[in-house]
């Protein structure tokens, strides 16, 4: 299966020709007529694009995507939109788009801002860089900034911050971590988990403010 692509339209017909096409590319796409889902969808599932309309029901399509960047949201959207004057456009990439298409569209073209957009993350991935909210890893040079600082880590701990990256939407449980950080280790236990990221958090978090990696009770470890 491609790329998983979540499209935000509120004309129905409009929305499966979208889908028909997209998953005759070989992409993965999951729709929906309103935002209302889209936000826990989002933070559960890794997805690598958002094609965003802008005239919907509830919030505005762009004001919504502005939420999700404050929350750290960084995956690359597409706007898809009837609002073509050119301060709505400005507007919609001021607000966290990374494209613009404007209604009516061609599908080709969609198609081909899809498949450039989508080459460019992937290669940013490739050359070593990961980036989420002010942290961004350079796996080249395996070096680590916050906020622009330059910050220690051991390789480990670099390690563990790449694999939440990576997994920037999923609960990971300390068995994941053992088996994908750890290498699966047997010598190594839960307790192990939990010490290296009361350590990393200390060291990218040390006023504890900006929260990166939370626990879930019972379960294991995400980023927010």
């Amino acid at each position: 299966m491609g790329a998983k692509i979540v499209i935000v339209e509120d004309e129905e017909d409009l929305l499966e020709l979208i889908e028909y096409n997209l998953t005759k590319e070989g992409y993965e796409v999951i729709g929906f007529l309103n935002t209302k889902s889209v936000e826990q969808m989002l933070s559960e599932e890794s997805v690598d694009l958002l094609i965003m309309d802008r005239n919907l029901p509830g919030v505005e399509g762009s004001e919504f995507v502005q939420l999700l960047r404050k929350d750290g949201f960084a995956t690359p959207v597409i706007y898809l939109s009837a609002k073509n004057a050119d301060s709505e456009i400005e507007e919609g990439f001021l607000r966290g788009g990374d494209d613009y298409i404007t209604k009516p569209f061609n599908m080709k073209e969609l198609l081909l801002r899809i498949k450039a957009i989508l080459r460019r993350t992937s290669k940013k991935v490739e050359e070593g860089i990961l980036a989420y909210r002010d942290l961004v890893l350079d796996r080249s040079s395996r070096t680590l900034s916050v906020d622009g600082k330059s910050v220690d880590v051991t390789k480990l701990e670099f390690n563990l911050l790449c694999e939440f990256i990576l997994n920037k939407n999923s609960v990971l449980d300390r068995d994941y971590l053992l088996e994908n950080v750890w290498d699966g280790a047997e010598e190594y236990q839960y307790k192990t988990v939990n010490v290296a990221i009361n350590r990393l958090k200390e060291k990218i978090d040390s006023d504890k403010s900006k929260n990166y990696i939370q626990t879930v009770r019972g379960i294991g470890y995400k980023l927010c």
